[in-house]
């Protein structure tokens, strides 16, 4: 199938996300990936500086991953995971168990990041709903986050263009200012107050990034804080590390910049290296222990067809040796310093505002005249810019970030920095 056939199929009949197909422009055609590079039909080589969504930090086609994928295929490809175990399942649960806080106990596998986050809402519910409490159903969530598009998922995520059609069937969420110098005590007065009714269950939050939101960042001492407090009251609280996790803020977590340890972490994107769907729900003994009953009603009655496939827990190992390995390593703190320096180089420009950096994410907010909204005309006019001078970048209306793939050479980073200062003085 040519080029021509590929984008014809594709323009009559396929229905791709986050798009607006009367507007939007044909899709480039990618034929490979390789490393930090995606390949078009026309062999055209874009620098990927967003890990493909987040998801591939280890960068495209490395051969762990395929190795991993065609031993296991050759075994046990897929099977129900109701009353059955298999070795994949358990490597990957023994291999992921010490990267996670201490008082993670327990493995529950999904398919992608919202059923992660769907998973770790239900369990919260009916943790209380097992115990009793019937009444304690309300979410916290800080404002302008993003968890999912599954309608729990949807819920604890910000009022959005991505939730808008659909706000007024939503379940009842309370949703909280991130935390900063100027209002951490009046938002922890809040919180007493929100505790103090009685009926708060969760408090759900991206660890120090909100990643769609922005890249906005916030301290780890408010967050340890306010984790604090739902934490003394009884209050599940969730870590989305969807985006955060795989040493995309320095650390293997989000979550290990925090004193405060939180009850549920929920994982995905480069859990398998960004090669196949899968996700994990991690929790405490003590959240599992309200479902471990002789009654079969208090069991969690929830499930997915491919829950802990087989071949997506080998490459999910495969992937977790990787992160282990010193050149994974070694190429996240190469792309920290760099972004460090590269920092000092946007703060000179009058045009880059608000910039920030964390581990291997580095982000500023464009200043122009002409509107930011999310899918507007200035973030329009840089993701076409970006693609004409080969870097795969994805502003956020008007935040532009990087986080490329740990092994992308020097020269490709530099392309990228590069490209984004070209930005500044071209783009309007």
């Amino acid at each position: 199938m040519n080029t021509h056939d590929i984008i014809r199929i594709d323009r009559d009949h396929i229905w791709h996300p986050y798009t607006q197909h009367k507007t939007a422009r044909d899709p480039i055609v990618l034929s490979h990936a390789k490393g930090a590079s995606l390949y078009d039909t026309a062999g055209t080589r874009y620098i990927d500086g967003i890990s493909s969504w987040w998801a591939n930090p280890f960068g495209h086609a490395r051969p762990e991953v395929r190795r991993a994928l065609k031993r296991q295929v050759k075994t046990l490809d897929h099977v129900l995971f109701a009353d059955v175990a298999h070795r994949p399942a358990s490597t990957l649960a023994e291999k992921l168990l010490p990267h996670l806080p201490e008082n993670q106990n327990r493995i529950f596998f999904s398919d992608n990041g919202s059923t992660a986050i769907e998973s770790a809402l239900k369990m919260s519910w009916q943790y209380f709903y097992n115990q009793g409490a019937q009444n304690r159903t309300r979410i916290v969530a800080f404002e302008e986050g993003f968890h999912g598009d599954t309608f729990a998922a949807m819920s604890v995520s910000g009022n959005t263009l991505f939730t808008e059609a659909f706000r007024h069937m939503l379940p009842d969420v309370v949703r909280l200012p991130l935390p900063n110098e100027h209002n951490i005590e009046d938002l922890l007065h809040r919180i007493d107050r929100l505790i103090d009714t009685g009926n708060i269950c969760a408090f759900v939050f991206e660890p120090l990034i909100q990643g769609a939101a922005g890249m906005r960042m916030y301290r780890a001492a408010y967050l340890d804080r306010i984790l604090e407090r739902f934490q003394a009251a009884g209050i599940i609280t969730i870590a989305d590390e969807v985006m955060t996790g795989f040493g995309k803020t320095g650390k293997f977590l989000a979550v290990d910049h925090l004193t405060k340890k939180p009850d549920i972490i929920c994982l995905s994107k480069a859990l398998t290296a960004g090669v196949l769907p899968m996700a994990v729900t991690s929790c405490s003994e003590q959240i599992f222990e309200a479902f471990y009953d002789k009654r079969s009603s208090q069991a969690f009655f929830h499930g997915h067809t491919f829950t802990a496939n087989p071949i997506g827990c080998a490459v999910a190992a495969a992937a977790l040796d990787m992160m282990s390995d010193e050149k994974t390593q070694a190429g996240i703190e190469r792309i920290r310093r760099r972004h460090r320096d590269f920092c000092k180089t946007l703060e000179a420009h009058p045009k880059a505002t608000n910039i920030r950096a964390l581990g291997t994410v580095v982000a500023f907010d464009f200043a122009s005249r002409k509107e930011s909204s999310y899918y507007g005309a200035l973030r329009n006019t840089l993701y076409a810019y970006y693609l004409n001078h080969k870097a795969w970048l994805r502003p956020l209306g008007n935040c532009v970030y990087l986080m490329p793939p740990y092994i992308i050479s020097d020269q490709d980073l530099s392309h990228l920095y590069d490209t984004v200062l070209k930005s500044l003085e071209e783009v309007f």
